[in-house]
């Protein structure tokens, strides 16, 4: 388990890069196994509770996400489908079935890296999120944009 103080940093930002690498090493793991890299974590009080990276192809689901995969095993975590007072880290922003769960499990905060410009919900309704979770975009947008880049450009050749 990762822990990061806060109170020692005071500082936010520094949090959100330190887990941002964290989430870009799941997604690391995705490519690895030949998944699309989008890689999550959850976070709460400074310790990751859940995490995940796409799994579509080896449980043959389209659900499989990295997010879907990280809000399942930080329930299971806390004991409970709630995620209050918890993070969401993901590589790319997500998209309308990620977002959709998250309303579902009242996460605080949502982090993501890199944009989805054809498949993210902020296409389709940016209130799709429980009105009390903050976003923040942006963070290590290019490295984990560049994991995508590269993902699908190895694939077309």
């Amino acid at each position: 388990m990762s822990f990061y103080n806060f109170e020692d940093t005071q500082d936010t930002a520094a949090a959100d890069e330190h887990f941002m690498r964290l989430a870009l090493a799941e997604a690391q793991n995705a490519m690895d196994a030949d998944e699309i890299p989008i890689g999550a974590i959850v976070v709460c009080q400074g310790k990751i509770i859940g995490r995940g990276h796409n799994l579509t192809e080896q449980l043959n689901d389209v659900t499989a996400h990295a997010e879907m995969q990280a809000f399942t095993a930080a329930a299971q975590t806390l004991g409970g489908k709630y995620l209050k007072d918890c993070t969401l880290y993901v590589t790319v922003e997500p998209c309308v079935m990620c977002a959709g769960a998250s309303y579902w499990t009242q996460i605080s905060r949502i982090v993501y890296g890199a944009k989805e410009p054809k498949r993210g919900y902020t296409l389709v309704n940016q209130n799709i999120l429980h009105p009390k979770t903050l976003v923040k975009g942006g963070v290590l947008s290019e490295e984990c944009g560049a994991l995508m880049t590269n993902f699908f450009q190895d694939k077309r050749k």
